[in-house]
């Protein structure tokens, strides 16, 4: 009688020691997920999270103190691109570069499902795409676009885009691009940019 106790407490000894490692590893696996986790991935996992499937918004703070609410539609390499919330900018759609974001400001409904996993890569051709490229592509359309950077606001439309910059022709937010309406260039390190607004 004495040995079936024995072996009994031996056998529930083994079970914890078998549960408690299980639950060792799976905590050191979820902190190697966080790990992976970038701040990208967490807006991303944000704007699934919405139950309407229209996108949730999200504050986003930028590098100046500016508070922009987003509805993040497409995410980029290196940017996020959606619709503002503001009722005064209806209709306004803007690209974020990632570096310029200071802190998101997730609602406590949103801070939970920002940690979901990341789906595996993803085919999508827009999230290997990196920021010169939607410029160029806003460049190549002539889109009038208010550039944000951590100096200030300019409107205009957008010459070329190189490597490390983009060139501005500015003029008046209401007129299109015309030589006679242009009043001046600025040429802008895409490392300063915070946001860049058009419709």
């Amino acid at each position: 009688m004495r040995w079936d106790l024995l072996f009994d407490d031996l056998e529930s000894q083994i079970d914890q020691e078998q549960r408690d490692e299980e639950r060792a590893l799976a905590i050191e696996e979820e902190r190697l997920r966080l790990g992976r986790l970038t701040l990208r991935d967490r807006l991303s996992a944000i704007a699934r999270s919405d139950p309407d499937d229209h996108g949730a918004f999200v504050r986003i703070e930028l590098h100046g103190g500016r508070i922009l609410s987003l509805r993040p539609q497409v995410f980029g390499r290196d940017w996020v691109s959606g619709r503002t919330a503001e009722p005064a900018q209806n209709d306004l759609q803007c690209v974020v570069p990632i570096a310029a974001i200071a802190a998101v400001l997730p609602t406590r409904a949103q801070l939970e499902p920002s940690l979901e996993s990341v789906p595996e890569a993803s085919a999508r051709i827009a999230e290997r795409i990196g920021l010169p490229f939607v410029l160029r592509d806003l460049c190549r359309r002539r889109t009038p676009v208010r550039v944000s950077t951590v100096d200030g606001e300019s409107h205009g439309t957008i010459d070329r885009v190189a490597r490390d910059h983009l060139d501005l022709a500015l003029h008046d937010a209401d007129r299109p691009r015309r030589d006679s309406a242009v009043h001046g260039y600025r040429i802008v390190p895409l490392s300063r940019l915070l946001v860049v607004d058009f419709r």
